[in-house]
């Protein structure tokens, strides 16, 4: 702001000498403030539509295989927690997770609702899906019905069937790390989610994996996503998926040395 006042008094010293400076300094401040403003509206309303988007299609993903179960409802509620949610945005997401479990819900029209609000920033809409995978397999699983739907949901944002294999493959790596190493987890299935999460082949150079991991770590800072519209109380979620990114990046690393 300093830098804007100072260039708009010069610009006026340039025309009116010590007055011109005031009247140009004052200005450059007034125009800041005011695009500070508009930014900062901005940003609250994108967080908006954000919250009411994601649970509306929150509600549709836990109807999936034909019923909300009171789990479910119970892990809608502890996002409202996890987000921290203030009173107003808890009634929002309510009323969207209620619309999107009823009958009649237009998946499709809600999705492009957001796109729109979005701006189709790829990292907004990346976590927007990894919102809804979340919360369909709090226990480490997605069933079927709502992988389908997890598919439908990701080409309805313009995003490849491939992001939905990331995610559920970063989930499941998250959920043995959890538990410890899950016995049904083997060495061989977590390689291959570790490619998976870093979106390349197995047959992939070690210069190519490099380069995939910098990139997904840089297209994924949490610092970035705030910028771009992403509520802060989702922070620990960026966290989560960097942290995923790079345990997995290590045991591609380590798996190749094995073998070498």
């Amino acid at each position: 702001m300093l830098f804007a006042i100072i260039v708009g008094g010069l610009i006026g010293y340039s025309f009116g000498k010590f007055p011109g400076f005031l009247i140009g300094a004052a200005l450059g401040a007034f125009l800041i403030h005011r695009l500070r403003t508009r930014l900062i509206g901005k940003l609250q309303g994108l967080q908006s539509d954000f919250i009411e988007s994601a649970f509306a299609v929150m509600g549709a993903l836990c109807k999936a295989d034909g019923v909300v179960s009171r789990d479910e409802i119970q892990m809608a509620e502890a996002m409202f927690v996890r987000f921290r949610l203030n009173d107003a945005q808890k009634e929002v997401a309510k009323t969207a997770f209620n619309r999107g479990k009823a009958a009649g819900f237009d998946l499709d029209g809600e999705l492009r609702r957001f796109l729109r609000a979005s701006g189709r920033q790829p990292v907004l809409l990346q976590m927007f899906l990894q919102l809804q995978v979340s919360a369909v397999a709090a226990d480490g699983q997605v069933h079927p019905a709502e992988h389908e739907m997890l598919v439908r949901i990701a080409r309805g944002l313009g995003l490849p069937e491939s992001q939905v294999d990331q995610l559920e493959a970063m989930l499941r790596g998250a959920h043995a790390g959890q538990a410890g190493g899950a016995n049904n987890y083997s060495s061989g299935q977590q390689i291959d989610d570790a490619y998976k999460v870093l979106g390349v082949s197995p047959s992939a150079t070690d210069a190519e994996i490099k380069r995939a991991y910098r990139k997904l770590m840089s297209e994924n800072h949490p610092d970035k996503l705030a910028g771009r519209g992403l509520p802060e109380s989702m922070r620990e979620m960026a966290e989560e998926r960097t942290r995923e990114i790079s345990h997995a990046y290590d045991v591609v690393k380590e798996a190749r040395k094995k073998a070498s």
